[in-house]
C-alpha cells in the first residue's frame, strides 16, 4: 500500500513504514490511497443499510475509482440496433445497474495516526454513501452529485491495525431534481447512472484541529483578497498566508492571530495580476493553521478578476466581456462518465478554445475539480448549475433542502475557482418562482464570487420573457419583444444579413446571453462507430447503418453527412454574427459545438461527442466568425439581379484585451471563378473594444455579372489574422425566353397527354396538390425522435456538375440561395415510385426515417420523358430570381442532348405518388406540441 506525503511542497511515496517529518517542516499531512483493488457486492433486493453486509463474504472484485459497468457487473444490455425508438433515446450502457451496491477493503493504519483526525474522501459519487468501520456504523451520510463525500473516520479506525472499510453507495434517484431524469447531474441520456467511485479515494489523518474552508474574495479595485479561515473548532493561534504570484514568486507572508474558528482577514495584492482569457494569471495560496502543538495547511488558488454587470453589460476587469460559449452536458461516450483528471478535460477546454470559444455552461451539473483547474489555466467563464431540471421547483421541501445544501458544498469545494463565473439555480425550471428567488438570494449573500441567476431559461407562464429581479444575468432564447436566436427567424423569413436583436433586448437592466443557439440536426457520422471502445454501445448509430444498407442508401452516408453538417454550419454562422452584431448583447451559447448522443440522439454538434471533428469545418475556418475579433458585414439579403447594387457595411467585433491600433481594412467581392468585381481599401483606423464599430461602406453595382452566379464577399484587417466571408448571388435581370419543345406544366393529365406523344414534359404541380412534407430550409430542430412534430428534412442534396443545374450555381448542400426553393416546395416521398430511385435533387431524410426524399426526378415514361419539380416555378418569378433561374436552368437541360432518362416508370404510378386528391394538409403546429 503507497502512503503519501507531503514534506516542503515535494511528494514522496513510502512503502510500508512511516517516516515522520522533520521538526523544520511547517505541516504533517499523511495520506493514504485506496485506490486499487476492492471487494463488490451488489444489493439488488434491496435489503437495507442494517442488513451487515460488512460481515459477509464478498464474492466479487473491483478497481476503484471506477464504475461496475467498467467491471463488467449489471444487467447486461441485450438491446439490438433496431430502429424502434428505445435504441434512438441514448447510447446504451452494456451493463446497468440502479441499486445499492457495498464496497470492502482492508487498510492498515499507521500506528503514529492515534489521535489525528482521519478524513475518507470519495471524489464523486452517485448518489447517497454511508460507510462501515469494522463493522460499526459512522454517523451521517453523503449525498453530493456535485462535490466529493467525505466522513470523518476518527472515532472509528484503530491506529497500528488492519482495519475493514465498507461503503454502501445507493445510485437510485434521492431526490426530485429531474425532470423524466433529463438533468445531467442524474441522467441516462449522456454519462450515465453509474455506480461506483470517481477520482481520489484517500484517508487523510490531520490533527485534531484543522483547516475546513479557506475562502478568497479577490478585490481588483482596492488591491486586496478577502481571506477567510474557517476551521474545524475553536482554536486559539495564529494563520499564516503564504502566497506565490502567477509567475511563482513568494509574496510576502502574513501572519494573523485567530480565536475562535472562523478568521476575516485582508491580503494586499500590489499591482495584481488579473485573471482573464488573455492572461489567465493564478495565484496559489497555502494557509497554516499553528496552535500549540497543531498544525495543519490548506492549499487554494484565486485570480485577480472583477466581474461586473455596469450598464446591463457584462464586463471582465472594467472591459467588455463576450461569452462565446457551447454547453457540456456531462457527454463522455467512451466511459459513461466525466474524467476526474486534468488531461481527460484538457481535452474538452482545448477544442473549445480551438473553435474560438471562451465560455462552457455546465447545464444542469457541476464538474469536478479538475475541470476548474483547466479553466483557470485556459481563461474559461464557466457558468455552473445546481444539479436541477423540474417543473415543479418547491414542491417538495427535502429537494429543497438538498438544494441549499448542495449550493454549500458547491461555493465550498470550487468557489475559490477564477474560472467559475456565472451560477444559475438549473436549467429551464418551472414551478415556484418564490422558492427560487429566495434560494438564490440566499446564495448570493453568502458568496459574493460569482454572477447568479434564478434559471436559465424557462417556459414557465408569465416568466421567460424578461429578466427575474434578482438576476444578475440572464440567459434566455426570447424576450417580450421577440426571439433571440434564429429558431424562431431562419425557416421562417428569408435570411436579412442586416439584422440583429437590438429591438429584442431593448430596456434590459441586466446583461442578457443567448440560449441554447442552434440545435440543427447533422445526419450521423457512422464512421464514429468504430470509437465507441468502452462502456457505452452506439446502437442508434449501427441501427441507421443497417437501415441504409437494408434500404440500399449506404452509398449517400458520407454525403448526408457532409450535405446536412455543412448546412448546419451556415446556419451556426449566422446564429453567431447575429449575435456579435447586436451592441448590448453580452453573449451566447451554442447548442451545441459538439454532438449530444442522447433525448433521442440529437447530433447537433459540428464536431462529434468525443470533442473530434466530423470533417465539416476546420478549427481555423470556425474562427473566422467566432474569435474574440470577428470582422462582420451588413446587407440586405442573399439574392440580387445584375441591375441592382450591392450595398454593404462593415463592421468588427473587438473583444479582445486592447484597442487595435492603426487598422487597415480591405475588401473584395469575386467571382465563383476568382474574378474580382471590385475590391478596395477602407479608411485606416483605431479600433475600440466592443462591437457594432463601422469600419466603413461600400456600393458595387452588379452589372458586371452577367449570367447566374455565387460571389464571394471578403474582409480582412491587413497586418492581423482576421478575416471573415459571407456569399450572395446574383442573377440575369431578364432571361431570354427558351424556343422550346419542352411542355410546362402544372397538371397531371395535361403531363399525361404529352407524354403519351413522346413528349418532353417539365411536370410542377402545385404543392396543395403533391402528397408529400412541408417544405423546410432549415433542418430538423435537436433530434426528430425527441421532437417527432416535424417535418424532418435536412437540407438539399445534389451534384452541382449535373446538367440540369449548368446553370444554376450550387454547391452540393443548401446554402442561402436554397430557401425560396425549399420553402416554396412539398418535399416528395420516392420511396413508392421505384427502388433506389435517384433525384436529381434530393432532400436529406432524418435519421430516424431514411426514406428517399426529392425535389427533382427524371423518369423515362413511355415514349416520353419527364422532370417533376415539386418547387413552385411558376408563381410571381419576377419577384423570384431563384425559382426564375432554375426554371431556365432545367429547360435547358431538357432541350439538351444530355436529357435522357434511363428509369423507366408508369405515369400511372407517379399520379397514385405523388398527387394529393385530397388537398388537405395537416395544420403545422410547434414542434413542442405532443
Amino acid at each position: 500500500m503507497a502512503i503519501l506525503i507531503m514534506r516542503n511542497c515535494k511528494l514522496f511515496i513510502v512503502l510500508a513504514v512511516i517516516t515522520l517529518l522533520s521538526a523544520s517542516c511547517q505541516q504533517t499531512v499523511y495520506e493514504i490511497s485506496l485506490a486499487g483493488e476492492w471487494e463488490v457486492m451488489l444489493d439488488s433486493l434491496d435489503q437495507g443499510i442494517d442488513a451487515k453486509w460488512y460481515n459477509r463474504t464478498f464474492a466479487n472484485h473491483i478497481t476503484l475509482p471506477g464504475t461496475l459497468c467498467d467491471a463488467g457487473y449489471g444487467i447486461p444490455c441485450t438491446l439490438e440496433p433496431t430502429m424502434e425508438k428505445e435504441i434512438f433515446l441514448n447510447l446504451k450502457a452494456k451493463y446497468e445497474y440502479i441499486g445499492p451496491a457495498w464496497y470492502r477493503k482492508e487498510v492498515t493504519i499507521p500506528p503514529d495516526w492515534e489521535g489525528k483526525t482521519i478524513l475518507l474522501t470519495l471524489e464523486r459519487v452517485i448518489w447517497n454513501s454511508h460507510v462501515w468501520i469494522n463493522g460499526k456504523r459512522v454517523n451521517g451520510y453523503n449525498e453530493s452529485l456535485s462535490t466529493p463525500h467525505y466522513f470523518q473516520l476518527s472515532n472509528h479506525l484503530v491506529a497500528g491495525e488492519k482495519n475493514s472499510i465498507v461503503i454502501r453507495i445507493d445510485n437510485r434517484k434521492q431526490h426530485d431534481i429531474s425532470v423524466r431524469n433529463l438533468a445531467h447531474a442524474y441522467t441516462n441520456d449522456t454519462q450515465t447512472i453509474w455506480n461506483g467511485v470517481l477520482g481520489r479515494i484517500s484517508l487523510t489523518a490531520k490533527d485534531e484541529i484543522f483547516i475546513e474552508e479557506l475562502r478568497l474574495t479577490p478585490d481588483v479595485d482596492h488591491g486586496k483578497v478577502n481571506v477567510v479561515v474557517s476551521t474545524s473548532a475553536p482554536v486559539s493561534g495564529e494563520i499564516v498566508l503564504d502566497v506565490k504570484d502567477p509567475e511563482g514568486k513568494s509574496l510576502p507572508d502574513m501572519k494573523v492571530p485567530i480565536e475562535g474558528n472562523k478568521l476575516v482577514f485582508d491580503y494586499p495584492v500590489d499591482e495584481p495580476m488579473l485573471w482573464d482569457e488573455f492572461n489567465p494569471h493564478i495565484y496559489h495560496v497555502v494557509t497554516t493553521l499553528r496552535a500549540d502543538e497543531l498544525t495543519d495547511s490548506k492549499r487554494e488558488v484565486f485570480g485577480m478578476r472583477k466581474l461586473t454587470n455596469k450598464d446591463a453589460l457584462l464586463q471582465i476587469n472594467d472591459r467588455r466581456l463576450f461569452l462565446r460559449g457551447t454547453l457540456e452536458c456531462a457527454i463522455f461516450p467512451l466511459k459513461g462518465y466525466p474524467p476526474t483528471d486534468k488531461a481527460g478535460w484538457a481535452k474538452v477546454f482545448g477544442a473549445a478554445h480551438d473553435y474560438g470559444l471562451n465560455h462552457i455552461r455546465f447545464h444542469s451539473w457541476c464538474p469536478p475539480k479538475a475541470a476548474f483547474e483547466v479553466a483557470d489555466e485556459m481563461g474559461f467563464y464557466l457558468q455552473v448549475e445546481l444539479p436541477l431540471w423540474v417543473l415543479n421547483v418547491g414542491e417538495d421541501q427535502a429537494t429543497v433542502d438538498f438544494l441549499y445544501d448542495e449550493a454549500d458544498r458547491i461555493m465550498k469545494e470550487y468557489g475559490n475557482h477564477p474560472s467559475f463565473c456565472f451560477w444559475s439555480l438549473g436549467n429551464e425550471l418551472q414551478g415556484d418562482f418564490e422558492v427560487m428567488d429566495k434560494l438564490l438570494v440566499s446564495i448570493k449573500k453568502r458568496d459574493e464570487r460569482h454572477l447568479y441567476m434564478t434559471t436559465t431559461f424557462t417556459f414557465e407562464n408569465e416568466h421567460g420573457s424578461w429578466s427575474e429581479p434578482n438576476d444578475d444575468f440572464w440567459v434566455t432564447q426570447w424576450t417580450k419583444n421577440g426571439w433571440v436566436r434564429g429558431q424562431g427567424i431562419f425557416d421562417d423569413q428569408p435570411t436579412r444579413f442586416n439584422r440583429d436583436y437590438c429591438d429584442a433586448i431593448e430596456g434590459l437592466t441586466v446583461p442578457i446571453i443567448t440560449h441554447e443557439i442552434g440545435q440543427y440536426s447533422v445526419f450521423p457520422n457512422l464512421k464514429e462507430i468504430d470509437k465507441y471502445t468502452g462502456n457505452l454501445m452506439p446502437l442508434n448509430f449501427k441501427a441507421v447503418a443497417d437501415d441504409l444498407e437494408k434500404k440500399g442508401m449506404s452509398h449517400l452516408a458520407d454525403d448526408y453527412l457532409k450535405a446536412s453538417g455543412k448546412l448546419a454550419v451556415i446556419l451556426y454562422k449566422e446564429e453567431i454574427e447575429r449575435a456579435l452584431k447586436t451592441p448590448g448583447l453580452s453573449g451566447f451559447q451554442l447548442l451545441d459545438l459538439h454532438d449530444f448522443p442522447g433525448q433521442g440522439t440529437a447530433l447537433v454538434g459540428v464536431i462529434d461527442a468525443f470533442w473530434e471533428s466530423k470533417g465539416l469545418i476546420n478549427p481555423e475556418e470556425f474562427r473566422h466568425f467566432c474569435s474574440p475579433i470577428v470582422p462582420l458585414a451588413r446587407f440586405e439579403k442573399a439574392i440580387y439581379t445584375n441591375n441592382e447594387v450591392f450595398h454593404a457595411r462593415f463592421e468588427v467585433a473587438n473583444f479582445s484585451d486592447g484597442v487595435l491600433e492603426d487598422v487597415q481594412p480591405l475588401w473584395s467581392l469575386s467571382r465563383s471563378d476568382g474574378t474580382v468585381v471590385a475590391q478596395g481599401e477602407l479608411n485606416r483606423q483605431h479600433i475600440s473594444l466592443g462591437n457594432g464599430l463601422i469600419l466603413g461602406n461600400i456600393s458595387v453595382p452588379l452589372s458586371s455579372v452577367h449570367e447566374a452566379d455565387q460571389l464571394l464577399l471578403s474582409v480582412r484587417l491587413k497586418d492581423i489574422a482576421y478575416h471573415n466571408s459571407w456569399n450572395i448571388w446574383v442573377y440575369p435581370e431578364t432571361i431570354p425566353e427558351p424556343k422550346s419543345d419542352v411542355v410546362y406544366t402544372r397538371d397531371f393529365e395535361e403531363a399525361r397527354k404529352a407524354l403519351e406523344q413522346g413528349r418532353k414534359v417539365l411536370l410542377n404541380p402545385a404543392r396543395e396538390e403533391i402528397k408529400g412534407l412541408e417544405g423546410k430550409f432549415v433542418q430538423v430542430f435537436w433530434s426528430p425522435v425527441h421532437f417527432p412534430n416535424q417535418p424532418g428534412t435536412m437540407g438539399i442534396l445534389c451534384d452541382p456538375a449535373h446538367p440540369a443545374l449548368a446553370h444554376f450555381p450550387t454547391e452540393m448542400h443548401s446554402n442561402w440561395q436554397w430557401w425560396d426553393i425549399c420553402k416554396n416546395a412539398t418535399t416528395m416521398e420516392l420511396d413508392s415510385l421505384k427502388n433506389n430511385l435517384q433525384p436529381i435533387v434530393r432532400m436529406v431524410d432524418n435519421f430516424y426515417k431514411n426514406r428517399n426524399l426529392g425535389l427533382l426526378f427524371e423518369a423515362k415514361v413511355g415514349e416520353g420523358k419527364l422532370l417533376v419539380c415539386s418547387s413552385d416555378l411558376a408563381n410571381n418569378l419576377y419577384s423570384r430570381p431563384v425559382a426564375r433561374q432554375l426554371y431556365y436552368s432545367l429547360v435547358a437541360y431538357m432541350q439538351s442532348e444530355q436529357f435522357v432518362p434511363t428509369e423507366e416508370i408508369p405515369f400511372e404510378r407517379i399520379v397514385a405518388s405523388l398527387r394529393d386528391a385530397s388537398q388537405q394538409k395537416t395544420v403545422r403546429k410547434s414542434i413542442y406540441d405532443s
